[in-house]
């Protein structure tokens, strides 16, 4: 009795971890489930081109090139300068006083015989008398002279602190200033085409990922539909087995099929993980399970080969980033042109002092050697433009044959996507009767699997179709310069889902 008590205990123990587990699964899933974010292509699209890190970089590297532009604005206008010079200094010279020596006692000289004239007139006395005293005095004079030095030896110093305002302004530079200013501008226009190239960019690899994890899930969902129908003719295989209807080998017929089935189903699993994680890691995130947007082909082409062909250039931010790269490049053979031409500037500077010292001027410079052969970067800038020339007529080939080859395989995968429907429908009413001939003995294991196979490769070639197809949208639109209306085409009412 003890024993079976013993095993009462642990059946009704088991039994309380058994419910509480069926209690706790609903509750992990719908926690899962709340977690999980359901997504949008459109919602994807505008997530990425705000948040990625490359639209973040190529917006900060578009605000830079604009406030570049917008610093050289100003060039041509006068540079105006407070400046404060600090210094002390000291100086030595010695002074030659021969010269100084000579013109003082000529000058003495000459002043004390003016008085002594003047003296002998006012008393009347003989001429000649006043000579003596003359001599005597000249003499005295002579000698006082000799006393001072042949040289004086004079030191100055001083600290000086001395504010002024200098302004200097470019009065003809060759067309650099003019040159510089139209380089930023054409610099911020291109970072703007960059910008929207990268948004392009983003697009088209959003296209590739979301549309790739909706493919992997409908891959998914024919691997699972064909495991089902593969066990449930196995299934009915080991009931005619067991009946003695048919033989073991025909069984095995049927197992062999289930278990590539399965084999199938597990690597479509496999790669719909890895799929939704590649989605999950570029839109930063880890909950997205959900997508909205199925796969779709839209019947008709809204546009003629030749509109597209025709507009391309005015619309494609390749073509047009390349066209602007050939301006560039002519701006630059102006910029090296105007190296070789004089400059001509005025400048002025006011002392903001007591001494209240102003200077003004006008220079001109022709630089004649600096080591640095100006023609040789004129012919370097020329060839630089013309080789942007023959990139942008090279550029325009490639987008041209790109658009062509997505203009047919959209076609051929519309025209595809009617035959596929149309195999579709066979092959279920071929399914329908292999699975009623084996069942009244008139067909064998093999043409059922045969045509659940055949069943499950055209669905599964549907949607590779579909993808195929917005593949080629995608990329024809990008070539065109026109993905960002790639949204448009989801919701036609020529579309056609597959879901």
């Amino acid at each position: 009795m003890k024993i079976k008590r013993a095993n009462h205990k642990k059946v009704l123990s088991t039994a309380v971890q058994f419910c509480f587990c069926l209690g706790i699964i609903p509750c992990l899933l719908l926690s899962s489930s709340l977690h999980a974010e359901s997504l949008s292509y459109a919602q994807a699209e505008q997530q990425i081109l705000q948040d990625s890190y490359t639209s973040q970089a190529n917006q900060a590297l578009q605000k830079a090139s604009e406030l570049e532009a917008d610093a050289v604005k100003g060039l041509g206008r006068p540079r105006v300068d407070l400046n404060v010079r600090a210094y002390a200094f000291h100086n030595e010279v010695d002074i030659p006083l021969d010269s100084f020596k000579n013109n003082l006692e000529h000058t003495l000289s000459q002043g004390v015989n003016d008085k002594v004239n003047q003296w002998q007139t006012e008393q009347n006395l003989p001429s000649g008398i006043a000579d003596p005293l003359k001599q005597g005095l000249n003499q005295t004079i002579h000698s006082g002279m000799g006393l001072f030095p042949d040289s004086a030896n004079v030191v100055l110093e001083n600290e000086v602190i001395r504010p002024t305002v200098s302004v200097l302004m470019p009065l003809y530079t060759g067309g650099l200033t003019t040159s510089a200013k139209e380089i930023a501008g054409i610099k911020a226009q291109r970072s703007q085409l960059t910008t929207k190239q990268q948004q392009d960019v983003q697009r088209f690899e959003l296209i590739q990922v979301y549309f790739g994890v909706q493919l992997k899930k409908q891959l998914l969902h024919s691997a699972q539909f064909n495991m089902n129908a593969m066990q449930k003719h196995y299934n009915n295989a080991l009931k005619l087995e067991n009946q003695g209807f048919i033989s073991k080998g025909q069984r095995m017929q049927f197992e062999v099929a289930k278990n590539n089935a399965e084999r199938n189903l597990q690597n479509t699993q496999a790669d719909l993980k890895a799929s939704l994680f590649q989605l999950n890691n570029l839109m930063q995130s880890s909950q997205i399970t959900d997508l909205n947007t199925p796969l779709f082909i839209n019947s008709t082409q809204n546009q003629s080969l030749s509109t597209l062909l025709k507009t391309y250039q005015d619309q494609s931010s390749l073509i047009r980033k390349m066209q602007l790269d050939t301006e560039l490049a002519s701006a630059n053979v102006k910029a090296q042109s105007a190296a070789k031409k004089p400059n001509l500037f005025a400048f002025g500077e006011y002392s903001l002092d007591e001494k209240q010292n102003w200077i003004v001027g006008v220079v001109a410079r022709y630089n004649l050697f600096s080591g640095v052969d100006k023609n040789k970067n004129i012919q370097a800038a020329e060839l630089q433009h013309y080789a942007s020339q023959l990139l942008t007529a090279r550029t325009r080939q490639e987008t041209e044959n790109i658009i062509f080859k997505s203009y047919t395989e959209i076609a051929t995968a519309q025209q595809s996507n009617l035959l596929i429907q149309k195999n579709i429908k066979a092959a279920q009413e071929n399914l329908r009767i292999q699975e009623l001939s084996f069942k009244e003995d008139m067909g064998t294991a093999t043409q059922v699997v045969d045509a659940q196979n055949s069943l499950t490769v055209l669905q599964s070639e549907q949607a590779l179709n579909a993808y195929k197809y917005i593949l080629s949208l995608a990329a024809l639109l990008q070539s065109h310069g026109s993905i960002d209306q790639f949204q448009s085409y989801v919701n036609q009412t020529n579309t056609i889902y597959i879901r």
